[in-house]
């Protein structure tokens, strides 16, 4: 059975390219701080939208859909599940929440995953995610033809409540003694937490959900305010190429972390970045709505999107962009690009 060495193996992974992504993200958390005491009423916009982003990304991933309205009024509980799917969506609310209010009194223990991942199924059927998987489970994807094939297999049922406690020990007993860095553990955590695939179902959204708690208990709280799911469902392809990548071997204890530490790096990088640049943004808010805007195209390099703009103006309404894009299309400042869907605009080099 896998012995989850986390004292020597992580030391592998100090190669100059991780180096440089964890030393960026420590310059970030070191500025975390200043940018969430003097902008802490702003930021409670931020908060909101990434729990809705959060929430719908991480079940997207997954196949979990619903509507936009109807993904607003389930996180910010103003109304019932209504079907299975919006059922998970409210779980993964209730999760999310739970993990915000509280992570410095939760540990990755495994009676503590085992009841997140219970309350993950909260608005399902009784009896549903309250222990581990009862069958043998592979992780399998389709080819571009449709067939299926299996990827990987994980741990059999006789060694997943084993493998779930030796992992959790191994991980605390590095993570206390800080001789590791926490950004090289976590995804390593992650990665093994995946390759174990304790639960019938929930698997994936519960990694993430574990990721964000790993991430605020060692100081990086800078998903609560960009959704770091969202980020991960944006280059769903680069992650699951990693997973993979990392988990060749993976049972011969001869598997390479790396892809994997250096992807989920990058992720929390990219979140940090887009974090500043959005309280910065509302900085400006002494600004008009449309000047606000301009302001967010001006700074934008290439094609910009309706929803990249709501997304960084939070407060915004969708008609105060529109109308504010239409003025800006009219004045000849920007230009349209493409149509439907695929609809975006770029500043016009002529002005």
């Amino acid at each position: 059975m896998r012995q989850f060495d986390y004292k020597i193996e992580p030391k592998k992974y100090l190669t100059p390219e991780i180096v440089s992504l964890m030393t960026s993200i420590h310059e970030y958390k070191g500025r975390q701080e200043l940018y969430i005491e003097a902008s802490s009423d702003d930021l409670a916009t931020l908060l909101e939208v990434a729990k809705i982003q959060s929430t719908g990304a991480s079940n997207r991933i997954e196949g979990i859909f619903t509507t936009d309205k109807r993904l607003e009024e389930l996180v910010k509980d103003l109304s019932e599940p209504q079907n299975r799917s919006e059922q998970e969506i409210a779980g993964y609310r209730e999760v999310l929440q739970t993990i915000h209010d509280s992570y410095e009194y939760i540990s990755p223990s495994p009676n503590i995953i085992l009841q997140l991942h219970r309350d993950l199924y909260s608005y399902a059927a009784i009896g549903e995610g309250v222990n581990y998987k009862n069958s043998d489970n592979v992780i399998a994807e389709m080819d571009s033809l449709g067939h299926k094939r299996t990827r990987f297999v994980p741990v059999p049922v006789y060694q997943t409540k084993e493998s779930i406690e030796k992992l959790y020990e191994n991980y605390s007993s590095a993570v206390n003694q800080r001789e590791i860095d926490s950004l090289i553990l976590i995804p390593m955590f992650i990665l093994d937490f995946l390759s174990i695939h304790p639960f019938d179902d929930g698997n994936g959204r519960m990694s993430r959900l574990l990721t964000l708690l790993l991430f605020y208990k060692n100081g990086y709280i800078v998903g609560k305010y960009i959704s770091l799911e969202m980020l991960i469902e944006k280059s769903k392809e680069t992650y699951y190429e990693s997973l993979q990548a990392s988990s060749i071997n993976w049972h011969k204890e001869k598997n390479d972390y790396a892809p994997f530490i250096r992807y989920y790096l990058g992720i929390l990088l990219k979140a940090y970045s887009e974090f500043e640049n959005r309280v910065e943004h509302l900085h400006y808010r002494k600004l008009t709505k449309p000047e606000r805007i301009k302001s967010v195209i001006d700074n934008h390099l290439g094609k910009i999107t309706k929803k990249d703009i709501m997304n960084q103006c939070p407060d915004i309404s969708k008609v105060t962009v529109e109308r504010t894009l239409a003025g800006l299309l009219k004045e000849g400042y920007i230009l349209k690009i493409g149509a439907g869907p695929t609809t975006g605009y770029v500043l016009n080099d002529k002005n």
